[in-house]
């Protein structure tokens, strides 16, 4: 099977937008915070640091620097130290929720060591990818799509998107199946890389699941339109923000229950109006 299916174009006839997953996705979720993270300078006040952030990034730094290590060091009790190695106390509660949950990240990565297959050298950590999409024929690439993928391996002829996963909930096929951006990642490393990709996965280490999906053609396809659709709006919000356009109608709150913990939350009436402030450890994995 060959990948993929659209036509990469070098001619652009219009504007390119570059996006991420994150910037799509913060976009669609609240187009304020949106503003607020990548347009507004300076950069508005925000929160201090979040628990399950800093557990997250600490796992990910850890099995990241596995990887970086040769076959016969990635073994459970040094995965264990790497964690130590990279530990942050930052948004705990207290030194005591911080030391229970470093053990437990501990315990987590030790046990996704001694549970999966460690051996192989993935072909891409923290792995830049990009890719210029034409979804029209006939066109020029409307929008570039990049961002660092956690995790890429191959297996046989193809390519493998890995996302590793920290939170409360595990995640189910139909979750990876829908993630856009780890269908943006899998088209985007299948260009960078000149690699069939279809396979993506969420890892989640707390509880050891690995939730698998397989692309085709026409599912990328969805996600990629999806994403020039949302690329298209904030190309026009930006452009008419430029022109001196209002900025709170075109970049709207969409106040919600993530208002308790958005990073913007002291900047933005609409969010505290929402709801009572998070604490910083709450949404930990129990």
């Amino acid at each position: 099977m060959e990948q993929i299916g659209f036509d990469f174009g070098v001619e652009a006839p219009r504007k390119l937008t570059k996006v991420s997953p994150a910037r799509l996705a913060t976009f669609e979720d609240c187009p304020r915070r949106y503003r607020m993270s990548y347009l507004d300078r300076p950069s508005p006040v925000r929160t201090g640091a979040w628990a399950h952030s800093t557990l997250g990034a600490v796992v990910h730094n850890a099995l990241r620097a596995l990887f970086d290590l040769p076959v016969v060091k990635r073994v459970p009790q040094r995965a264990m130290a790497l964690v130590a190695e990279h530990w942050k106390d930052a948004g705990f509660e207290d030194a005591d929720q911080a030391a229970r949950y470093r053990a437990r990240a501990k315990a987590w990565v030790a046990e996704y060591v001694e549970h999966n297959d460690v051996s192989v050298d993935p072909v891409g950590l923290e792995r830049w990818v990009s890719a210029p999409v034409t979804l029209e024929p006939g066109s020029g690439p409307s929008l570039i799509i990049e961002g660092r993928a956690d995790r890429i391996d191959q297996r046989g002829r193809e390519l493998v998107i890995i996302d590793y996963k920290t939170g409360r909930r595990e995640p189910d096929e139909y979750e990876a199946r829908s993630s856009q951006a780890l269908a943006l990642y899998a088209v985007a490393a299948a260009r960078t890389l000149r690699t069939p990709c279809y396979q993506v996965e969420l890892h989640h280490v707390p509880t050891g699941t690995i939730a698998a999906a397989e692309h085709t053609e026409q599912s990328l396809k969805r996600h990629l339109q999806r994403a020039d659709e949302t690329a298209g709006d904030l190309r026009l919000a930006t452009d008419t923000l430029d022109a001196g356009g209002d900025e709170d109608v075109l970049f709207p709150a969409r106040p919600g229950r993530r208002c308790s913990w958005c990073d913007f939350r002291p900047s933005c009436a609409a969010g505290q109006e929402a709801g009572p402030a998070a604490q910083p450890w709450e949404l930990l994995a129990p």
